[in-house]
């Protein structure tokens, strides 16, 4: 089996030398990660200047841009060879609920399902890398159990990984994403030379945590294994929208448009 590895926390950091080490058993592996740290870089690719692929002295290969553009540049020709597996992280902190959205670890994974290869993201919940050989092991198994299953038919796979030792940990459980509430207003401050500048806001306490939740299953000591899609449409309001374009009357808050 051939394995991609990527991430978002850069080529460098602790996380996806640990899942490398993990995984090389189980497969040829091979590096495409950013440059440097591009957390919160979402599925984003970078249209206006060229990129680099360069190899650091581990023989991890870097590119000058978005996690989303390290697996592009990986599957569509600078590898010379189509991976079996995708896999993304370990990330420094978690990334559930609404936090998917913004997830450059979870963007680099989907970009590669959208390319049509089934990948798995990996993410610690909380910061530092406590426990990160824990982690590892835990993307190991994740690996062996279904990477057969996922080649057979592909699918997109977020899992959330409990900062506790391998020993402590009570399970796995499938789950779907919980919510959080609105982030925190931005924060504003100075530049030494008194331009305004503003930080974004932390995230938002968890609003939906009920069982079946990532947010739930972690919280009791559980690797969360959610399935994601990438269809956006809203199945259930196709018909309502279908209905309002009938001709008919106007609704009145569009009379007067200018046509």
């Amino acid at each position: 089996m051939r394995i991609l590895v990527s991430n978002d926390d850069g080529y460098f950091s602790p996380g996806i030398a640990a899942l490398v080490a993990a995984v090389r058993h189980l497969g040829e592996v091979v590096v495409v990660a950013p440059e440097r740290d591009r957390s919160g870089a979402s599925q984003s690719l970078t249209l206006d200047r060229p990129l680099t692929l360069r190899t650091a002295a581990n023989g991890f290969h870097y590119v000058n841009g978005t996690p989303t553009d390290c697996v592009h540049l990986a599957l569509n020709g600078v590898l010379g060879f189509r991976p079996d597996l995708v896999l993304s992280g370990i990330n420094d902190g978690a990334n559930m609920g609404d936090d998917t959205n913004y997830s450059g670890t979870v963007a680099a994974a989907t970009e590669a399902f959208v390319l049509g290869v089934p990948a798995i993201a990996f993410s610690m919940i909380d910061h530092g890398y406590a426990h990160l050989d824990s982690a590892a092991r835990v993307a190991a198994d994740v690996v062996a159990r279904l990477g057969a299953r996922l080649r057979e038919r592909p699918m997109l796979l977020n899992v959330n990984i409990p900062n506790l030792p391998y020993s402590s940990l009570t399970g796995w459980e499938a789950t779907r994403l919980g919510k959080r509430h609105p982030s925190e207003e931005v924060v504003e401050g100075r530049t030494p030379r008194g331009d305004k500048v503003y930080w974004i806001g932390l995230a938002g306490s968890v609003k939906d945590e009920s069982a079946g939740t990532d947010f739930h299953a972690t919280a009791r000591g559980r690797v969360s294994i959610t399935p994601l899609d990438i269809d956006l449409t809203h199945d259930s309001l196709v018909a309502t929208v279908g209905q309002w374009l009938r001709p008919g009357p106007e609704p009145s808050s569009l009379t007067g448009i200018q046509r």
